[in-house]
């Protein structure tokens, strides 16, 4: 049964997603089981362009794509569950590529959407580890500074890392989040979902890496704390050590992939799935 019973032949149009699609979008997502809040998918929309499909007047499935510079993130994807198998993911999936441009595109897949992405010339490139659960008492190896800091610097440790431009998100999240600088890098905590996510955690190497998850994960102790790492960097069994537990896993895509610039910063941990 999908959130609204919407008829299998129901006419769907094709819309630019707005805020008044959001309390639909949000039912849409707790029935695949999402985590999101309306402030997550307002936190979303306020730093991408997306498309709502609309049957019948109810919003029946979304996608969004998140531009930054030369590079953008698509995520959101969701279709209602009675109108799976019509094509309606690849049309959305269609009309958000076309608003990235030629830009770069990444994703992080489901196993359900990964036929249709491949189809579309995305092609692997690695896997997200979803940690979460009660966060335990843990000591930095490095001092870690919990506080406002200088966000150019932030922008710019992220940009080298990531290749994307996201000045915008990252003072968004800034300003309702808490900012953790080290010697060598820098991540954010804020509140998504059941609790509170870490991410991004942006580090020129894996102790600067392991000291923010650990004061982050120190300052969260007893409480409900998700982390998306990236599987590559290796970080996962020492964040397990912390007191999460792997709760699932994405598979990273990209389609029309750039030269990367050499850098000393890597991501470790992704601010969310749908944002890179």
């Amino acid at each position: 049964m999908t959130p609204f019973d919407t008829p299998p032949s129901a006419a769907i149009e094709l819309v630019p997603l707005t805020q008044a699609h959001l309390p639909e979008a949000l039912a849409l997502s707790r029935a695949v089981h999402w985590p999101h809040r309306l402030d997550d998918w307002e936190l979303n929309l306020s730093v991408s362009k997306g498309v709502a499909a609309v049957a019948e007047g109810r919003t029946v499935g979304t996608a969004m794509a998140t531009l930054y510079g030369p590079v953008a993130t698509l995520g959101m994807i969701i279709v209602d569950g009675a109108l799976r198998g019509r094509g309606l993911g690849r049309k959305m999936m269609e009309q958000v590529i076309a608003l990235a441009g030629d830009r770069e595109l990444r994703l992080v897949g489901t196993p359900e959407g990964l036929p249709l992405y491949r189809k579309m010339g995305f092609v692997d490139c690695g896997r997200i580890i979803q940690l979460r659960g009660t966060a335990s008492a843990a000591t930095p190896e490095q001092p870690v500074v919990f506080g406002p800091a200088d966000l150019g610097s932030i922008a710019d440790m992220d940009r080298a890392a990531s290749g994307m431009e996201r000045d915008d998100l990252l003072s968004r999240i800034a300003e309702t989040g808490e900012m953790l600088t080290t010697d060598g890098g820098f991540a954010i905590l804020r509140r998504f979902g059941k609790g509170h996510v870490l991410g991004p955690v942006v580090a020129r190497d894996a102790a600067a890496a392991r000291a923010l998850i650990a004061a982050g994960v120190n300052h969260m102790q007893g409480q409900f704390l998700r982390i998306d790492m990236i599987e590559d960097m290796g970080l996962a069994p020492f964040v397990e050590g912390l007191g999460l537990a792997v709760a699932g896993d994405g598979t990273c895509m990209v389609r029309n992939p750039k030269t990367p610039t050499a850098s000393g910063y890597q991501t470790h941990a992704l601010v969310s799935q749908a944002l890179g």
